[in-house]
């Protein structure tokens, strides 16, 4: 007949400790309940397991094997159990540019974590065109691709730029029909006022200035910027596909800017079970067949 497994823990603290007090910080519960638990081991056993002093307790001699042996015990099935979660639960680290962060992987993830529950999987911020290398990371979702030997990268998207405003925008300036309408219409500009010159050049708009309105250091922001209804802002139709296709931005024009550029899923060429399950869920979010 076995006795109480749960007041045997309770035993092998103290024992190891040798103080009910410190025994009852390590359990996370309070003196009075591992008292309690030593008592109704002692009551089964019919004999008392700690000698009880002015000064704490000590064990008494009859019970030190079955506290060494308690602690090899639990010692072997808190490694085992280490070792079986290692088994079974895996993490991996995914570095993201922010506009892809907020707009795709972060409002599914909690889709992944549901179908993956035995991935742990931790995000940190990357930057434009950086290398799988330089993160130290089991992927990279960044703009531009990464060239380096050993590593894979799967274009998710093209950064094709065209003019976008909000409804409460258009609502208050007009309709922007032309290509001249847009011209004169509060420009938002993403880091730099570069995009929106070369945009009229491709416009024939070229004796346009785009120096005016506000500069804004983060896509994020220009983003929140547009839908707030501050003006128009060149942005990449693909990662905004949501916001278009829910109304909360317009695109104004069929021209672009940043045709050539894209934005891939990047990943060393021998990559984990886990980073591979990752890399296929994200590329059938965003409507991408994956790879074999």
């Amino acid at each position: 007949m076995m006795p109480p497994l749960g007041a045997l823990r309770f035993f092998e603290a103290a024992a190891r400790l040798e103080s009910f007090s410190r025994a009852a910080d390590e359990l996370n519960v309070t003196h009075a309940a591992v008292s309690h638990q030593i008592r109704q081991l002692e009551e089964w056993f019919g004999r008392p397991l700690f000698l009880r002093q002015t000064r704490g307790v000590k064990l008494a001699p009859h019970a030190e094997q079955l506290a060494d042996t308690l602690t090899v015990s639990f010692t072997r099935i808190s490694a085992e159990a280490d070792l079986l979660k290692l088994r079974t639960k895996s993490e991996i680290t995914v570095a993201c540019i922010p506009s892809i962060a907020t707009r795709w992987l972060i409002p599914a993830l909690g889709n992944f974590l549901s179908l993956h529950a035995d991935i742990t999987v931790r995000v940190v911020y990357a930057m434009a065109e950086q290398r799988l290398r330089e993160t130290g990371c089991d992927v990279l979702i960044t703009l531009g691709a990464d060239t380096s030997e050993g590593v894979t990268s799967e274009r998710l998207f093209s950064r094709v730029n065209r003019p976008v405003a909000s409804p409460r925008y258009l609502e208050r300036k007009g309709r922007l029909v032309s290509d001249r309408d847009i011209s004169n219409a509060d420009l938002l500009h993403d880091e730099k006022v570069s995009h929106w010159q070369q945009w009229f050049r491709q416009a024939g708009l070229s004796d346009i200035h785009a120096d005016r309105g506000p500069v804004f250091q983060d896509f994020n922001l220009l983003a929140t910027a547009a839908i707030a209804g501050h003006g128009v802002a060149l942005c990449p139709v693909e990662v905004c596909r949501r916001e278009i296709e829910n109304g909360d931005l317009v695109v104004l024009s069929s021209i672009s800017v940043l045709d050539e550029e894209s934005y891939f899923l990047i990943s060393k060429e021998a990559r984990s079970k886990s980073a591979a399950v990752f890399c296929n869920w994200f590329q059938k979010l965003v409507g991408i067949e994956p790879s074999a």
